[in-house]
Parts: C-alpha cells; structure tokens; sequence
C-alpha cells in the first residue's frame, strides 16, 4: 500500500526553504554520528537526521522492538531471518518501506505533539546532517549498469561510428546494460583515486600501463532491490516496481581512454570496475509518486515481456556541477532529466530476469548516463567537450577541462519539483585523487 504526504502537509522539525528533504519525502540513510560508534538507520527531514533506532528505543515503533536491522533492505523485509532478533513467535510486519514512513511522517506532522513534546526522546533521536558520516543505504550484493540514456547512447554512436547508424540495431528492443562490481560502490564522499590500466597513445600500434589520462563522470539514477524474485521466475514488468526498495544518484566514473581500449569484443571491464559512487539518501517511489511521467514513444513496439501500462517514468531535474581546485565554488556545467531515459526501471527488471536470472536483495541497477538533446544537458565529460575536442571553460577562473584531473570535485544532484515544495536526493560528490 502506497503512502503519499500530502502537498500541503508541514512539519514541526524545521526544514529551510528549498530543501531537499521536507516531509513530502523522508529518504531512508544510514549514518554515524562522531560521538555514537555505531551504525544507526534514519531518516532525513530538513538538516537533521532522525535515528530509526532512537524512535525504536523510546517506544514509537513498538512493533519493529526485538529485532535486529542491520541495513535498510532489513527494514523492508521485517519477516526475513536477517532481520528477526528475539524469538521465533515475533508478529509478522508489512513488507516494504511505506507503513515504516507513514508512522515516522506521522510523528513529525506540525498537529502531532507525541514526539515534539518529549525531550527526552527528540533530545537523543535527532543529529546533524552536516557532522555525520554515511555507508551506503544496504548492503550491494550486486551491480548492474544499464544503457537506457538514449541521447547519450547516440552521441557516443556519433562520436566513434559517423559513418553508421548512431544506434545499433539492437538498442531499441532490448535495455541493454553489463555487470559491474559491487564491491567498489562507494557512498558520496569517497575519494576517486585515478585507475590505472592499459591505453592505447595516439599513433601508436602497442598499449602501454599507465595513470588514466581521459578520467570522466557519468550522470545516472539508480534503484536498489527490496524483495527478491524466484529463480527461474522472470518478473513481470507491471509487477517489477514492487521489487524496487528505493533511488539513489549514481556517479558511474569512467576510464576513457582504458575503456577505448578494452571493451572490444565484451565490453568495458576495469574502465569502470575501480569506482562507482551512490547517494547516501535512499528516496522512496511513495516519495516519488508525484512526479510519475509517461516515457518518450518506443519504436518498434517492444516485445510483449516489456511492454507496460501508465506512467513508469519520473520528473527528475538533474545538474552536475565540477570545482576544480582553484575554485572557491562549483560551476553547473549540464543540466538534464530523468525523462531522457529510454527504458524504464520496470523494464529494466523484466529484462534482467527475463531468462530466469533471480533479483537478490541489495541488488544495484544504475540507469545509465542521463543525457538530454542539446549541449549543456549531456551527462559526460565525453559528450560535453565532444571527446576533448571542445574544452569546458570555468568562468570563476579561466581554466579549461576537457576530462577531469587531480583535485577537481564532481558533484551530482536532482529534485522532483512539487507545489511549493521539492523531493530531492541530496547530492552525490567525488574527488580525483592522484594515481597510487
């Protein structure tokens, strides 16, 4: 059952004009606070961090008290063993992350005084967003990027076969995407140390091993798994959205120049596997719910196991923002939309499992790179500076960028805008450290 906090709905927790994280949304975090040593599950509402735990604790989620949750994902499946505490006879709980946040929005509703008038339990439930230190919302079992970003799917048609087609004949029947590393999904915030791998000079006929010369970002939304699927079971694509615990933004970082070099015949392999970065804040489809749009037209038809009814897309306005060292602040150097997306998550799952593949729990799909039609909404450095040939300009300080080098920051962000109000993911941030 869905749950949607009204447009008009306020909250006696403050929230800053123009945040991300009013009541209308409550994403799901996991977080440390200096002072606590350990991991505590929460929510963000305004500049704070309520602890899951703490409401726990005092007595306001009384029926989640003896059991274990160790991660997000934990919350979502209340039943399963990972997260059953103590006994064997606790009283089974609704699946998913909707009931969780109607209570926890009832809570914070500005008519609501149980929580707002006991100091003692806001005293200790609520942190400072800013002081905390984040993991990544669930444990990531496994990656899986895909390549539903059709313009950008063009551009690199553009940039590396203009005599041909942009796309190949493939890509509009079936959403294509690879298996990446799960293990080096890091949270927003982690340094990118520049891979190293072989790349082949201009002119030369041998690779040599080298620091990465042609260091890039992609723009991509991503969507964790909550509930798993039945091996050997596709799921249906009117079916797949159950399945989705919620959005984070993804920074797929990418290796030109390694990437150029190694994906014939298989595809890209460790130009993308040293490092790929997530938001902390887990943004829920009940959150989203607002901003549901209808994708571009598909043609040809898709097959009968990925065609869907109504609205599977989103309204989420996207920016990406580069500081380079010298800079006192970041430039937005695109803006773009989740709207460009060719494939929808819904068929991206059915896709996934249309061979009997099961999801797991934790699973990790990333959109692909988001780009618009028109310069200035591309979601690469690759199409940005059109392979390098076209350097980006910093207007605080004259420097060019054709890819990124040692210091430069990456920031990612994206909003849905409501009435009066935005659903947002907060922002996912890197910077390129020097080569080890």
């Amino acid at each position: 059952m869905k749950y949607i906090v009204l447009p008009t709905a306020t909250t006696w927790a403050p929230v800053p004009e123009g945040s991300h994280f009013p009541i209308q949304n409550l994403p799901f975090c996991r977080f440390e606070e200096p002072d606590l040593g350990e991991i505590h599950l929460g929510v963000r509402i305004g500049d704070q961090l309520l602890s899951i735990d703490s409401l726990i604790e005092h007595g306001f989620l009384g029926e989640y008290s003896d059991r274990v949750f160790l991660d997000i994902a934990d919350l979502a499946n209340p039943n399963e063993p990972t997260a059953l505490g103590i006994g064997p006879d606790l009283p089974a709980l609704p699946t998913g992350l909707s009931d969780l946040r109607r209570q926890i929005a009832e809570l914070l509703d500005a008519d609501n005084p149980e929580l707002r008038d006991n100091a003692e339990a806001t005293e200790g439930a609520f942190f400072d967003a800013e002081t905390a230190t984040f993991e990544v919302p669930t444990f990531c079992s496994s990656f899986v990027d895909f390549y539903s970003g059709i313009h950008h799917a063009s551009n690199v048609g553009r940039m590396f076969r203009p005599t041909q087609p942009p796309l190949l004949p493939n890509y509009r029947h079936v959403p294509i995407a690879y298996n990446g590393k799960a293990s080096t999904v890091y949270v927003s915030g982690t340094g990118i140390v520049r891979p190293k791998g072989q790349y082949l000079l201009a002119g030369a006929d041998a690779p040599v091993y080298g620091a990465c010369q042609e260091l890039d970002f992609e723009l991509e939304m991503g969507f964790y798994i909550s509930q798993a699927s039945v091996p050997w079971q596709p799921v249906q694509a009117g079916e797949a959205e159950e399945h989705i615990l919620g959005l984070v933004l993804v920074n797929d970082w990418s290796a030109r120049d390694l990437q150029r070099w190694e994906y014939q015949p298989l595809g890209p392999f460790l130009s993308k596997s040293f490092s790929t970065s997530a938001s902390p804040y887990l943004v829920t489809l009940d959150a989203l719910e607002p901003f549901r749009t209808q994708g571009m037209p598909q043609d040809p038809a898709p097959l009968p196991h990925l065609r869907t009814t109504g609205a599977h897309h989103f309204d989420i306005q996207l920016e990406v923002l580069l500081q380079t060292p010298a800079m006192s602040r970041p430039q937005v150097i695109s803006r773009s939309n989740t709207k460009h997306l060719y494939w929808s998550m819904a068929q991206q799952i059915a896709h996934l499992t249309s061979n009997g593949a099961p999801l797991t729990s934790g699973d990790l799909c990333a959109s692909g790179t988001i780009s618009g039609e028109e310069e200035g909404t591309f979601g690469s450095l690759l199409e940005l500076t059109w392979k390098g040939e076209r350097p980006l300009t910093m207007e605080e300080t004259g420097e060019t960028r054709t890819f990124l080098e040692d210091g430069d920051r990456v920031i990612l962000t994206g909003w849905g805008e409501g009435q009066g109000y935005r659903v947002g993911f907060g922002s996912v941030e890197g910077v390129v450290l020097p080569a080890r």
